[in-house]
């Protein structure tokens, strides 16, 4: 039996690649890459690698710390070359550690004296016999210093911190003078006698360091006494300016009233007033 061929099914047709669509996609894909997006640098072209775009730096970026910078540890800092430190016991600059050289702790008072340490010239609190006194003139009479209440064999003691100016006999009595430090010019000058020297001309001296001791007599006043002077030049100050008010108020003391200071005028009680208020007795 012979079969006959059915109607033919169209076959499907290849149709060729659409290759001139490629070449526009491609296109822009490299022109987006090559051209940046925004305004261009002034003075420069707008093209730019892409390679340099990524390596460029951000400008709000903070910057890295160098290595060798000031940190925690109080290492040195190349800014500005100033060495810092905690301060418990390494070398400080411009910090106040624990661990630096302690400053000058005396002050200047604006009178031309130091304040650094001062001390009685004898142990203790001493009774002031007789007060400084100036004289009307450069001659005339007064009372040059104070006498403070000291027997024999007492330890003189050096008031301020100074220098030794003199230690030697003056018309049979012996005398120290000691320069005291930071004092201006000339320099103040206080003087001991009568004493012992038991430090020589030119050697400093401290604050409460013995200087001499109180001879057996005489003495110019009713009992045994150390007078004590103070100078600056020609000029007669009183001693008792040279001491702080705590040392001054410090233990028991009999102070005489200063000269041109005017005493206490005495009142009179009358007897009425001492006896107090009248009793009076109540009627019965």
């Amino acid at each position: 039996m012979r079969l006959q061929p059915g109607p033919r099914r169209p076959s499907a047709r290849r149709r060729p690649p659409q290759l001139p669509l490629v070449f526009p996609v491609l296109l822009v894909l490299v022109v987006y890459v090559l051209i940046p997006v925004g305004p261009s640098a002034p003075g420069g072209s707008s093209l730019a690698p892409a390679g340099a775009l990524a390596s460029a730096p951000a400008a709000d970026a903070e910057p890295t710390p160098r290595a060798g910078a000031a940190g925690d540890g109080g290492t040195a800092d190349d800014r500005d070359g100033v060495t810092t430190g905690d301060g418990d016991g390494g070398t400080t600059g411009a910090g106040d550690g624990d661990g630096g050289t302690a400053g000058h702790t005396g002050a200047d008072t604006g009178t031309g004296i130091d304040s650094g340490a001062r001390s009685w010239p004898l142990a203790g609190r001493p009774a002031v016999l007789r007060g400084w006194e100036p004289p009307a003139g450069p001659y005339g009479p007064g009372h040059r210093g104070v006498d403070l209440a000291a027997g024999p064999g007492a330890r003189v003691l050096a008031a301020a911190d100074g220098r030794v100016s003199f230690a030697g006999r003056v018309a049979g009595r012996g005398v120290v003078a000691v320069e005291v430090a930071g004092s201006g010019s000339p320099p103040l000058r206080t003087t001991y006698e009568p004493v012992r020297a038991l430090v020589e001309e030119g050697v400093s001296v401290r604050a409460g360091q013995p200087v001499g001791v109180l001879e057996d007599g005489p003495f110019h006043c009713d009992e045994g006494c150390l007078h004590w002077g103070l100078r600056r030049g020609d000029a007669y100050l009183d001693p008792l300016s040279l001491l702080p008010p705590a040392l001054l108020r410090k233990g028991p003391s009999r102070l005489l009233p200063v000269f041109g200071v005017p005493e206490p005028v005495a009142v009179r009680v009358s007897r009425a007033h001492r006896a107090g208020p009248s009793r009076r007795r109540c009627p019965r």
